[in-house]
C-alpha cells in the first residue's frame, strides 16, 4: 500500500508537470509556429494566452467539482481532455485551430491540476510523509517553467515544433493507465450539495476576464481604455461572485474557508511570491540572451541550476527541515535567500561572467524557492477539511496562476518603460536593456521582502497551550 501511494503521487506529479510545462514550452517555438501557420505578431500571443486564460480561469471551478464529483474522476477527465487536445495542437493546420486547441488544452490542465494538492493531502495524512509528498509536488510547480523553456528549445531544434505537443501523448496515456489502477475511487458530496451554477459562471467569467486583461497589458498599457474597461468588468464579476457566495444555499466557494488564518495568509503570501518569481524567470531568459549574449540553447542550459537546486531541496531536504524546524521558520529562511538572489541579479553587469555573477544568484533562488514553496503549501493546506480539500487546492493553484500572470505583466511593463527612458536619455541599447532588467530584479526583491514581513506576522504559529498543572502532575 505504501509503495502504491508513492507511485500514485508520481502519476499526479506527471500530470501536473505536463500542465505547467505547457505554459512555457511554446515560448522558444513561437517563431517557427508563426512562420508555419501564418500568425500575425499580435495573434501569436494567443498561442500562450488562450492556454493561460482557460487554465487560470477554471482552476477554482475544477477544485470544487473535485469535491462534488470526486477528485479522481475530475483528474482523469482533465488528463483525457489535455492529452486529446495535445494531439490537436500538434496537428493544427491553421492559426485558429491551434488557438482553439490550446484553449481546450488549458481546460484539461485546469481540471487535472486543480485537485492534485487535495488528493495528496488525502493520500498522505501522516505529517512526515505529507511533507515529502508536498515537496515533490512543489518541485513540479516550481521547476516546470524552466523545464518547459529547455525542452521547447531542444525539441523544436532537433525535430519540429509539432512535437512539443505530441510528446504529451505517450506521457498522458501512461499516466492515465496508471491512474485508473492506482488512484482510489471516491464519492464526492454530489452536485446537489454544491451545484452553484450562477456562482460558477460568475467566477469563471471574472478570472478569465482578469487574466485576459493582465496578459494584454503590455500591448495596450495600464491606463488604456481596453485595460481599464476589461479590468473593471473582471472586478465587477468577482464582486458579484462574492455576493452570490454569501447568499447562496450551496455556494461554490464557501466563504467559511477564509476563516482559516493560515489558508488566507498562505494564499496572500503565495500571490506575492509567485508574482516575483514568474517575472524572474522570464527576465533572466531575456537578460542572458539580449545582454550577456547567450544563444537559445545555452540560455536553456543556463537556467538548469535553478531547477536542479529546487529539485535537491524540495525533494530531498525540505521535508526534514519542515519536520524539524516547522514550516513557518523554513518559509522565512527560504524567503531571505530569495531576496538575496534577486538583489544579486539586480547589480549584475552587462559583461557578466555566468560563473561569477549569475550562477550564485540562481543557486540562491533555486534553494530559496525549494524551501519556501513546500512550506507555504503545507501551511495553506493544514486547515483544509476533507470536504473542502479540493476547493482549497483549486484556490491555491488559482492564486498561483493569477499572481504569476500579474507579476509578469507588471515587471515586463516597468522594465520596458525603464529601457525606453534610458534610450531617450542617450544610453546605448545594451545599457538600456540592462537598466530595465535590473529594475525588474530589484522590484522583485522588494516584493519578496514584503512577503517575508507579511509571512513573519500573519503566518506565525500560535503558541502551544500550556498543559493544566493537574494534568502535568498526573
Amino acid at each position: 500500500m505504501t509503495g502504491s501511494r508513492w507511485l500514485a503521487l508520481a502519476v499526479l506529479c506527471a500530470g501536473a508537470l505536463m500542465a505547467i510545462v505547457d505554459e512555457t514550452i511554446v515560448a522558444v517555438s513561437l517563431p517557427a509556429i508563426q512562420r508555419d501557420l501564418g500568425f500575425s505578431q499580435s495573434g501569436l500571443a494567443w498561442v500562450t494566452g488562450a492556454y493561460l486564460i482557460a487554465f487560470a480561469g477554471l482552476l477554482l471551478l475544477g477544485g470544487r467539482l473535485g469535491d462534488l464529483l470526486g477528485r479522481r474522476r475530475v483528474f482523469l477527465a482533465g488528463l483525457v481532455v489535455f492529452t486529446a487536445a495535445s494531439v490537436l495542437c500538434g496537428l493544427a493546420w491553421t492559426s485558429g485551430a491551434l488557438v482553439v486547441a490550446r484553449f481546450v488544452q488549458g481546460i484539461g490542465a485546469a481540471a487535472l491540476t486543480a485537485v492534485i494538492l487535495g488528493m495528496i493531502v488525502t493520500l498522505f495524512p501522516e505529517p512526515r510523509e505529507r511533507a515529502k509528498a508536498i515537496g515533490a509536488f512543489s518541485f513540479v510547480q516550481a521547476s516546470g517553467g524552466t523545464i518547459g523553456t529547455l525542452a521547447g528549445g531542444l525539441i523544436t531544434q532537433v525535430v519540429s515544433w509539432h512535437w512539443i505537443f505530441f510528446v504529451n501523448v505517450p506521457i498522458g496515456l501512461v499516466a492515465l493507465g496508471l491512474a485508473l489502477r492506482l488512484l482510489d475511487r471516491e464519492r464526492g458530496t454530489g452536485l446537489g450539495a454544491g451545484a452553484d451554477v450562477p456562482g460558477a459562471a460568475l467566477v469563471t467569467g471574472a478570472l478569465m476576464t482578469l487574466v485576459y486583461t493582465i496578459i494584454r497589458v503590455e500591448e495596450h498599457g495600464w491606463a488604456s481604455a481596453h485595460t481599464l474597461g476589461f479590468g473593471a468588468l473582471g472586478l465587477a464579476l468577482l464582486a458579484a461572485f462574492l455576493v452570490r457566495q454569501a447568499k447562496a444555499a450551496n455556494p461554490l466557494l464557501p466563504l467559511r474557508v477564509f476563516r482559516s488564518r493560515r489558508l488566507s495568509g498562505a494564499n496572500v503570501a503565495l500571490f506575492l511570491l509567485v508574482a516575483s518569481m514568474f517575472g524572474f524567470m522570464f527576465t533572466t531568459v531575456l537578460y542572458l540572451r539580449e545582454v550577456v549574449g547567450l544563444g537559445a540553447r545555452e540560455t536553456g542550459f543556463a537556467m538548469v541550476p535553478t531547477a536542479a537546486a529546487i529539485a535537491v531541496v524540495s525533494l530531498g531536504v525540505s521535508a526534514r527541515l519542515n519536520t524539524r524546524f516547522g514550516e513557518w521558520r523554513v518559509l522565512l529562511a527560504g524567503l531571505v535567500l530569495l531576496v538575496a538572489g534577486l538583489a544579486l541579479l539586480g547589480i549584475a553587469p552587462a559583461d557578466a561572467s555566468y560563473i561569477a555573477d549569475v550562477l550564485p544568484a540562481l543557486a540562491l533562488l533555486g534553494t530559496g524557492f525549494g524551501m519556501a514553496m513546500p512550506a507555504l503549501m503545507a501551511l495553506g493546506m493544514a486547515d483544509a477539511t476533507p470536504e473542502d480539500s479540493g476547493l482549497a487546492s483549486g484556490l491555491f493553484n488559482t492564486t498561483q496562476q493569477v499572481g504569476g500572470a500579474l507579476g509578469l505583466a507588471v515587471l515586463a511593463v516597468l522594465s520596458a518603460t525603464r529601457t525606453t527612458t534610458l534610450l531617450g536619455q542617450g544610453s546605448d541599447e545594451t545599457a538600456a536593456l540592462l537598466g530595465g532588467y535590473q529594475l525588474a530584479y530589484r522590484i522583485g526583491a522588494g516584493i519578496v521582502l514584503v512577503t517575508l514581513v507579511f509571512a513573519a506576522l500573519a503566518l506565525r504559529p500560535a503558541p502551544a497551550a500550556k498543559a493544566p498543572r493537574a494534568v502535568a502532575a498526573a
